[in-house]
């Protein structure tokens, strides 16, 4: 695996820079080197990575996949006192347990297969200087004890080794889970995850910063435009309009890879809306935005429905446009005549025990059924045992409901 050196997407890092100018340090909301965004909570960002890089404390960055992981690493690693030393990118999620454990801690001759001379470890290779470990929530209980023993004492043995070595070496961390999701599953041990999470560094995924997008999407096109030698110098409104409106699944990273993209295809001056993907000129559904939990990157149960809440909303008004004056009606009352219609599947189709579901009474259901048009001809014949309630609670079908209000 080699060793990384620059970022994955974006300008790649000055060596020159090495935060001992005192410029950048006086606004601590000021932009990392390589690092685009004025949203508020990339600044935020900005701030405690401007404030954690002096200190020796163990980094913790969580974001979905494509939010510049990495680019916040390298900022951490070049604005510290090791920025000097070597910077060392290892992806977790890249290797099998034992290719990953003699990655990052070595191994003497014949230790593993093919093993046939000693090798240096990560680790070792990281020596007064950053590790960063990606996908450190890919790592297994096997690495995690060695992970936790480096982070406590600062020493390790090659595999198949006795002989313990001692390095200084910062650990920057970076996951796409919630870490305290894995710990419920009993994949991830929780004392390296407070070790881990000294300071943790929430990156938003893009759809949350979306002022950013032009910025982002303007940096890219003059990259791509001069790697390709095109004359594309600007972007039509119309085509930065839907830029600015996807929701970004894959984050900066999708977004690059569609300017890229739009810069290759395009034959003049300007990109236009017809050298985007399918996805952003309407002609394919968009892939929805993964729901992100509260308190990391990745997904978890209770905060599905308010993530997948918010995508319903955010799709109904892009579907509507801005002319639009019926959004109520568009995004509540088909959520609402849609709920009524399960729960009312769900109860048999008898009114009284849809209403108890809901918490409304059969009046303020009966006339929803009217509202909304809700056959009431498709009436369930009563179960067995069911006679005297079908008559008092009523079923779809019934023309007089009883007036419990």
């Amino acid at each position: 695996m080699p060793i990384e050196t620059r970022p994955s997407y974006g300008r790649p890092l000055r060596p020159s820079f090495r935060g001992h100018d005192p410029a950048p340090a006086l606004d601590p909301n000021a932009p990392l080197p390589g690092v685009i965004g004025a949203a508020a909570a990339m600044r935020e960002v900005f701030t405690a990575v401007r404030r954690v890089a002096p200190s020796r404390a163990c980094v913790l960055i969580v974001g979905e996949t494509g939010t510049g992981k990495e680019l916040i690493a390298r900022a951490v690693h070049d604005l510290s006192p090791r920025s000097t030393g070597p910077y060392v990118r290892v992806n977790c999620g890249a290797l099998t347990e034992s290719l990953l454990e003699s990655e990052l801690f070595g191994h003497v001759k014949g230790a593993v297969t093919g093993a046939v001379d000693n090798r240096t470890g990560r680790f070792e290779a990281a020596h007064a200087g950053t590790i960063f470990l990606d996908e450190v929530n890919s790592t297994s209980p096997k690495l995690q004890v060695k992970l936790l023993r480096v982070l406590q004492e600062g020493e390790f043995e090659r595999v198949g080794d006795n002989n313990t070595k001692k390095v200084d070496t910062r650990i920057v961390a970076a996951t796409n889970r919630d870490l305290l999701d894995e710990i419920d599953a009993g994949r991830f041990r929780e004392d390296l995850y407070y070790r881990l999470n000294v300071v943790p560094i929430h990156l938003p995924p893009l759809r949350e910063r979306r002022d950013d997008v032009e910025s982002l999407v303007e940096a890219f096109l003059r990259r791509y435009a001069e790697q390709n030698r095109k004359d594309v110098r600007r972007v039509h409104p119309d085509a930065m309009r839907r830029l600015r409106e996807h929701d970004w699944p894959g984050n900066v990273r999708e977004l690059q890879n569609y300017v890229e993209r739009a810069v290759i295809l395009g034959d003049g001056p300007e990109l236009l809306v017809e050298h985007l993907p399918p996805q952003l000129r309407g002609e394919a559904p968009p892939r929805p935005a993964r729901p992100r939990a509260a308190g990391g990157a990745g997904a978890i149960a209770g905060s599905d429905l308010a993530a997948l809440t918010t995508e319903l909303v955010r799709q109904g008004i892009r579907d509507a446009g801005p002319a639009a004056n019926d959004l109520h009606d568009r995004v509540v009352g088909r959520v609402e005549r849609e709920l009524i219609q399960q729960v009312l599947r769900a109860s048999d189709r008898v009114q009284i025990k849809a209403a108890a579901r809901l918490g409304i009474n059969r009046n303020t259901l009966h006339k929803k059924l009217t509202e909304y048009r809700i056959d009431d001809s498709a009436s369930a014949p009563p179960a067995e045992g069911e006679g005297e309630e079908a008559q008092d609670g009523g079923r779809i079908g019934d023309a007089h409901p009883p007036n419990d209000e």
